[in-house]
């Protein structure tokens, strides 16, 4: 069942969302060669208690930290631990928090130093492909118009979109129905109403899309090696178009 949210759930969930969105500003902060995924993941849990919020993750599932980060080809749900970002790393960080029973969730890739140009597009494509998913989550619209927008721009780019991992409704669980492909058919799926909140989140390979888990049961990267970028905002459908929650 898909659960329409009221105007006043949606504005709680633009506090959960802005509160992801400053979360997000500590981690820009603090990336640089030579600093451990730890240590970020030290850093967002402290912003967010103090905020009188809950991180989304930690033990959801029995996932041990309160972020997930992911570098290089690894695409999503890394682990938070002793590995030390180099310079011309890219890691995914993606942050859920918890504020008065309801979920922000949001994903960025971010450079580590100077990446080369290859790589700058990569996630620049990827970025783009978010937005274009964004602009299609208006009334009226079908779950397929998402999709097919960021497929749009991923593959015209020469990029692969990630197939085993999807968007997801969200509110007061962090994944609700309906799932939301990277992929799909302009005019096919559900269609969309005022009051749906929507995960939107391609995930984006430079090579091939298949994907292997790795030995902790948690680490997503891709089977072939290749680079992945992972960007996502929580976004609420209504009649005056999308209405981004994860924005500063």
């Amino acid at each position: 069942m898909i659960v329409l949210k009221s105007d006043r759930e949606i504005r709680l969930m633009r506090q959960a969302g802005r509160l992801v969105a400053q979360a997000h500003e500590v981690v820009r902060e603090m990336l640089r060669p030579g600093i451990t995924t730890a240590e970020i993941d030290r850093r967002v849990e402290a912003f967010i208690r103090a905020h009188d919020a809950i991180p989304s993750f930690k033990g959801y599932r029995g996932f041990p930290a309160s972020t997930c980060i992911s570098v290089n080809e690894e695409l999503v749900h890394g682990i938070p631990g002793p590995r030390r970002l180099e310079a011309g790393d890219i890691v995914s960080v993606d942050i859920g928090v918890i504020y008065r029973g309801y979920h922000g969730d949001s994903a960025w890739t971010y450079a580590v130093g100077t990446v080369s140009p290859e790589v700058r597009r990569l996630l620049e494509t990827t970025e783009r492909a978010l937005m274009a998913g964004i602009e299609q989550a208006r009334v009226g619209k079908r779950l397929g118009d998402i999709g097919y927008a960021i497929q749009r721009v991923v593959e015209s780019a020469g990029y692969a979109v990630i197939r085993d991992y999807v968007g997801h409704g969200i509110g007061r669980e962090m994944h609700e129905p309906p799932q939301v492909p990277n992929f799909g058919e302009p005019g096919k799926g559900i269609r969309l109403r005022p009051g749906m909140t929507l995960a939107i989140e391609p995930m984006v390979s430079a090579g091939d899309w298949r994907t292997k888990v790795l030995s902790d049961n948690w680490t997503v990267v891709t089977a072939d090696g290749s680079l992945t970028a992972h960007f996502e905002h929580t976004v609420a459908v209504t009649e005056d178009g999308p209405y981004i929650l994860t924005l500063p």
